[in-house]
């Protein structure tokens, strides 16, 4: 598992780059390109939140509303069997769609 930064309600990657001897990472579940970097695990975390912080400024400078890191809705593509089985799944546990794939995936991440 990849090693995050959380920092309010925005998570980011670290990631560390042997040739340039640099931490470096982005911010997940937003469409702008939030990077940041450092040289220490502190400096990482403090340009993290500093990226966080600008981010949300800037959107507030702008009259925009901030993206929310996750709106708990994304697409899913899978085969035409298994979108079979999971609404003949769904269906024989008086479940909704969504709720069974919600199910299947809180079982399959804990």
């Amino acid at each position: 598992m990849r090693n995050l930064l959380e920092y309010k309600g925005y998570c980011g990657t670290v990631e560390f780059s042997v040739a340039d001897k640099v931490l470096y990472g982005k911010v997940l579940g937003v469409n702008s390109l939030l990077s940041f970097e450092g040289d220490s695990v502190q400096a990482i975390k403090e340009d993290f939140e500093s990226t966080v912080d600008d981010y949300l400024e800037t959107c507030e400078n702008k009259g925009l509303e901030p993206e929310k890191a996750y709106r708990g809705k994304f697409n899913v593509r899978v085969s035409p069997e298994v979108h079979k089985n999971l609404v003949i799944y769904a269906a024989s546990h008086r479940k909704t769609l969504n709720s069974a794939v919600e199910e299947a995936i809180r079982n399959y991440i804990g």
